[in-house]
């Protein structure tokens, strides 16, 4: 057996570098890699491009690097909920590109799956498909995607293995199983570490061959984006 466990975030992130290209997972502030970013962050380390659904708020998540301005360009699809990166990105301080939720997610899986590219309906016709290359399948017209070229990929798990095997809570599966293995490091993060053999195998969401680190996170805090509560 392969053992993929370090003992804490500052080894599982050595060789992270400024100007690297990075994936995290999470959507909202469900999944993300608490650990990772908060590390990510007291490195210091800028010009930096983030692959994310979307850049967390002002104040977690992405946000902290926002907040920091260690990030030079983000890959998302949705960035609705960060006054700060709509600040950045309307003053030409961040450079942005959005693409479509399932051209996101399958852009991870392609790079995961070793496919260079992708062909999808997703955004013909519109300005996603500006100056990208476009084809014909029985009478529908698909654009050409590239797969992503990254350097690592943060992700977060509920539960992990010492062999790298990951299991997902609830939400919390959203762009963190296509990330793994989908950059040249997969460092995963989890809420409990067990030694391998302990999980089912039948309960593994992503086996420990996309995974190269994983450690244990000390800190939680799951906050929640946007919180209704019912009027008396």
């Amino acid at each position: 057996m392969i053992k993929k466990t370090v003992t804490n975030v500052d080894i599982a992130l050595e060789g992270v570098e400024s100007g690297m290209t990075m994936m995290l997972g999470g959507f909202g502030l469900c999944g993300i890699p608490e650990n990772s970013i908060a590390k990510l962050v007291e490195l210091g380390v800028n010009d930096l491009t983030c692959i994310s659904n979307n850049a967390g708020v002002d104040d977690f998540g992405l946000g902290l690097l926002l907040q920091e301005k260690q990030i030079k360009k983000m890959i998302s699809s949705y960035v609705g909920e960060n006054d700060e990166f709509e600040r950045q990105m309307l003053s030409g301080e961040l450079e942005v590109e959005l693409i479509p939720q399932g051209t996101l997610a399958e852009r991870c899986r392609a790079a995961q799956g070793g496919f260079p590219a992708i062909y999808t309906p997703a955004g013909y016709g519109t300005e996603v498909a500006e100056g990208k290359e476009t084809r014909e399948f029985d009478g529908k017209m698909y654009v050409l995607e590239h797969a992503f070229k990254a350097d690592f990929a943060f992700v977060k798990a509920w539960k992990g293995d010492e062999a790298g095997n990951l299991i997902f809570k609830g939400t919390a599966r959203n762009f963190n199983p296509c990330m793994c293995g989908a950059a040249k490091i997969t460092v995963a993060e989890v809420e409990e570490l067990v030694p391998a053999g302990t999980l089912d195998p039948n309960q593994i969401h992503i086996p420990g061959i996309f995974v190269q680190r994983i450690f244990q996170g000390e800190v939680y805090e799951k906050r929640i984006e946007q919180r209704t509560v019912r009027t008396r």
